[in-house]
């Protein structure tokens, strides 16, 4: 059990890590594995960075709705675009499905003092990113380890550019980390099916009608193993509406009845 569970992590972390060119000393997959699973829960500091605009900008800013958070380099030529660009497509679907303005997402270049914000425009433009929720950051050369260990970020710099583990964090309302995707490529429901939990957990803190409505939406939006992408399932509609007629028509009998039986006999 212990050896194949060992086998489980190291294909794992093997599948997360970005492809570089050979070098002596091989990564430890099991050990950025495990430093990456270990930072779910963990409250993220309050770093800061520049964006493409040169503006200064906090984690902190992006409270109150969930962060979707890459890590990237701008020298990179293979692993980093393509994971960006699945991201993008990824990203793109999840706001189909839970709404354009339900969550923000930043890629943070690590590579200092190299990934300024300039070269963070340029990366997002050779990608094509034009989401005007999804930012490019740079942050402060000597805040990159502290920064990498909140997310539970691994890399290790390599004669042609770096071994680092393909991870996309997501961030609670809060600012605490809730989940760990891997890999350059993804399932859909990996990222969609976390920000669908904290979104529905969100609209249930309080009891509004815009909140009701949500928070159905939400119940009601499913993935289509088909098509590849998630869709609103009315039948669920129908069923939730048919069991709330119920509901009502069980109370108005019950209310019914006992008016009756307060009434004093003739």
């Amino acid at each position: 059990m212990r050896s194949s569970r060992r086998a489980l992590l190291a294909a794992l972390a093997a599948a997360a890590l970005a492809a570089a060119p050979a070098h002596a000393g091989e990564p430890d997959y099991e050990k950025a594995l495990r430093e990456s699973q270990a930072a779910i829960g963990r409250a993220v500091g309050e770093h800061r960075f520049r964006d493409t605009a040169m503006r200064e900008v906090r984690l902190a800013d992006y409270r109150g709705k969930p962060l979707v958070v890459s890590f990237v380099y701008t020298g990179c030529f293979q692993a980093c675009p393509v994971a960006t660009q699945f991201l993008a497509r990824a990203v793109k679907q999840a706001r189909d499905a839970l709404g354009p303005d339900s969550f923000n997402v930043v890629s943070i270049g690590f590579n200092q003092p190299f990934d300024g914000p300039e070269a963070m425009a340029s990366f997002a433009r050779q990608n094509r990113i034009s989401d005007p929720r999804w930012a490019f950051l740079a942050p402060e050369p000597r805040a990159v380890e502290a920064l990498a260990r909140d997310f539970g970020f691994s890399y290790s710099a390599t004669p042609k550019g770096f071994d680092h583990i393909t991870q996309v964090t997501i961030v609670d309302a809060n600012g605490v980390i809730y989940r760990q995707v891997y890999g350059e490529t993804f399932e859909l429901p990996m990222l969609v099916g976390p920000l669908k939990e904290l979104l529905s957990g969100e609209a249930s803190r309080s009891l509004t009608l815009e909140n009701v409505w949500t928070k159905v939406k939400l119940y009601c939006t499913v993935y289509d193993p088909v098509g590849g992408g998630y869709r609103l399932n009315y039948s669920l509609f129908f069923e939730i509406f048919a069991g709330l007629t119920f509901l009502g028509a069980v109370a108005w009998f019950v209310i019914r009845e006992l008016r009756r039986a307060r009434r004093p006999a003739a």
